[in-house]
Parts: structure tokens; C-alpha cells; sequence
């Protein structure tokens, strides 16, 4: 998606993309089909969603074991909605969809930060992932007083806020704004491939002098990174009973 203009700092092109979070549960009756039947289903949802990833950006996760009423999340990136929802459609297509829920699902787009100016810590526009083992996700909504208080005051109390995640290095941020497209403001994802630094940053951060002005940041989802075929093999399967597709 382009268009032109950043807000307060000038006009520009820019180039911001839409972000999904699916959060998918399976229902317990799928665990009581017969082995082959699970394997043909999970080699048909993979193959379903590999064929996404030549258009837009797909990331897996179990959270098997971390959060009781969901599964696996799916954290997708894409330039248009329309991909968005032709990848839940074909999800929700396939033999094993009758056993498919999606208890979470947040919506999301990539945008500037209004507090980071200069030009070497601006966010990104463009999501990256990188290579980190867990990712913790939650819903973020301010509260109407915080939105009230002038520009400058804001400013001043995320300068604060931006300095203590600075401590922690190893734990990379990602947030996405969801204002008029979802109902929270912000979704927040934190790559780290150390749960107990992630621990400290959140704990330090509830002694934030802006803290009061948040509303909701729950559920959170501690989730672990995985390939495909191997998030779905937590779910009770035997590990190598699904096929992954040969890349083409």
C-alpha cells in the first residue's frame, strides 16, 4: 500500500503494509482421527499456505503448551487485504478446516512512529522478521486521557518509555497500529530468543510513568517458532508424519 505523507514530518512517498495475527485453535475431536487421515490433513494446510508465500510474508508458531485455548499462530505480512483474506479462505477450505477455530485474530498495518524522528531510528515500514526462537504478542489500547494530553507531553513520557526498551538489546519490538481497523490501538510483537530478558523488559515497563494510561495489553501469547509442518506435529502427532511440499 503507498500513498503520500508521514503526518508531522513532511510529504513523502511511503510504502506501509498490512499485518495479521491468527491465532488458530484445533478442536480436540481432530486428535481422535485415524493417524493417516491426520497426516493427509496437515499435508494439505501446508501445502495451502505455502502457496501463500511467494506473495506475501508467513511466519508459524506453536503455542502448544504456552496458552490453553489456541494452538498455532500465523503472523502474516502483506501489501494488500485481499491476500490477507484469500489465505484464510483457503485455509478454511481445506479437509481439516471443520476442526479449525480462530479464537484471536488481530489486524494491524506498519506506520511511522510519531516519536522516533530521526532518521536512523525510525520504524520500519516494512515488516523483517528476524531469526529469533519465541515471540510474545499482545493487543495494546490507550485510554482516552492519554490521546487528550498535548503532543509534546506524550513525547516526553515515550522518550522514557523508548529509553528502557533500549536497555534490552536482545529483545527486538514490533508495533503495528490498528486504529479504525481493529478493536485495539496497537498490536506489539517482541522477537528474543531470551524469555527472561523479555520478562524484565515488561516488568520494568509496568513502572513506567505512562503505564496508567494503559488500558488493556492482555491476552499475551508466549509463542515458539516453527516451522509449519513441525507447529502442527505438536499438536499430537507423530514428527515426520507430514509431507512438506517441494519448493518449486
Amino acid at each position: 500500500m503507498s500513498e503520500s505523507g508521514n503526518g508531522r514530518n513532511g510529504v513523502r512517498p511511503v510504502t506501509r503494509q498490512f499485518v495479521k495475527y491468527s491465532f488458530f485453535a484445533v478442536d480436540h475431536a481432530w486428535l481422535g482421527l485415524p493417524p493417516d487421515v491426520r497426516a493427509a490433513h496437515k499435508s494439505t494446510l501446508v501445502a495451502e499456505v505455502n502457496s501463500f508465500t511467494d506473495r506475501m510474508l508467513i511466519r508459524s508458531y506453536s503455542t502448544v503448551g504456552t496458552r490453553g485455548e489456541v494452538d498455532f499462530l500465523l503472523w502474516q505480512v502483506a501489501d494488500r487485504l485481499e491476500l490477507v483474506q484469500q489465505l484464510e479462505t483457503a485455509i478454511f477450505s481445506t479437509p481439516m478446516a471443520p476442526y479449525l477455530r480462530t479464537p484471536y485474530s488481530f489486524l494491524a498495518m506498519t506506520r511511522q512512529s510519531q516519536y522516533t524522528t530521526e532518521s536512523n531510528e525510525l520504524t520500519l515500514l516494512t515488516v523483517k522478521p528476524g531469526e529469533a526462537a519465541y515471540f510474545f504478542v499482545y493487543p495494546f489500547v490507550k485510554s482516552h486521557d492519554w490521546y487528550q494530553l498535548s503532543f509534546e507531553t506524550r513525547h516526553a513520557l515515550m522518550r522514557g518509555h523508548i529509553a528502557t526498551g533500549r536497555k534490552y538489546p536482545n529483545v527486538r519490538i514490533n508495533t503495528t497500529y490498528s486504529f479504525g481497523l481493529d478493536d485495539q490501538d496497537f498490536v506489539v510483537g517482541f522477537e528474543t530468543d531470551d524469555p527472561i530478558s523479555f520478562l524484565e523488559l515488561v516488568m520494568e515497563l509496568r513502572e513506567d510513568p505512562g503505564r496508567p494510561f494503559t488500558v488493556r495489553d492482555t491476552p499475551i501469547f508466549s509463542c515458539i517458532r516453527m516451522d509449519f509442518p513441525d507447529a502442527l506435529d505438536t499438536l499430537g502427532g507423530v514428527p515426520g508424519e507430514v509431507s512438506v511440499p517441494a519448493e518449486s
